[in-house]
């Protein structure tokens, strides 16, 4: 059985806009995008608002065109050598109240063409959010285990990321807890990968919304670390 967001069609146009990644192409398909991409995913940022709040009320979802959960479809082309000017994937991110940006505590929807994931945390914080974590991590070193190791989510999460090669300035280098101070990224994605049949099926909605209740842990963790409310 289907759901009310994404479809065949979804797929099928972040495939041809793969395809055909030029500003004419997609001017000319913007009725598409709308109708098989911001649409559906409007519609699901909307709906999940109250079982987000339920998991945590200080993440927000926002059904906005600019501004609001769904991630721009125009990529940034000035610093970079690929000026390719559209984003292939649909980005959605539901993130802390205080973040003005995506580098903030939130849960991320990755949906692209046999590449859909469940993503949580922070990607590339600042260094004041970083040395926050990194320290609570020294002073709460317990805390850190007890979110990094839970039950649920150390089964149903891999946190991934980049990190650094030696240690932090002003770390201890035979720090039992030197892996994750290392880390420049405090990211968990999901293990179990949706496929496209997933996206487009009756199971879509409540599995996203149970990969998020299972990382509330690790979330919680983050909150706290930077003085968060969850």
């Amino acid at each position: 059985m289907a759901n009310r967001y994404f479809t065949q069609d979804t797929f099928d146009f972040l495939t041809a806009l793969a395809a055909n990644n030029r500003r004419e192409w997609f001017d000319e398909h913007k009725p598409d995008y709308e109708a098989m991409v911001r649409t559906p995913a409007l519609n699901f940022i909307s709906d999940i608002a109250t079982d987000l709040a339920m998991i945590s009320p200080h993440f927000l979802a926002l059904p906005r065109k600019a501004g609001g959960a769904l991630m721009r479809v125009n990529r940034d082309i000035r610093f970079g050598h690929d000026k390719r000017p559209f984003k292939t994937n649909i980005g959605i991110q539901f993130r802390h109240e205080v973040g003005k940006d995506v580098h903030a505590p939130g849960f991320y929807l990755h949906i692209e063409p046999n590449d859909c994931f469940v993503g949580v945390g922070l990607w590339r914080p600042d260094m004041q959010a970083l040395g926050k974590i990194r320290d609570a991590i020294v002073d709460q070193g317990d805390a850190w285990l007890v979110a990094r190791d839970d039950t649920v989510f150390s089964h149903k999460f891999t946190l991934v990321g980049d990190s650094l090669t030696n240690a932090p300035r002003g770390y201890a280098k035979d720090h039992p807890l030197l892996t994750d101070l290392k880390r420049k990224d405090f990211l968990a994605l999901a293990l179990a990968r949706m496929t496209d049949a997933t996206i487009r099926s009756k199971h879509f909605y409540p599995k996203v919304v149970e990969s998020y209740a299972q990382s509330v842990p690790f979330m919680r963790y983050l909150c706290q670390a930077l003085e968060l409310r969850f």
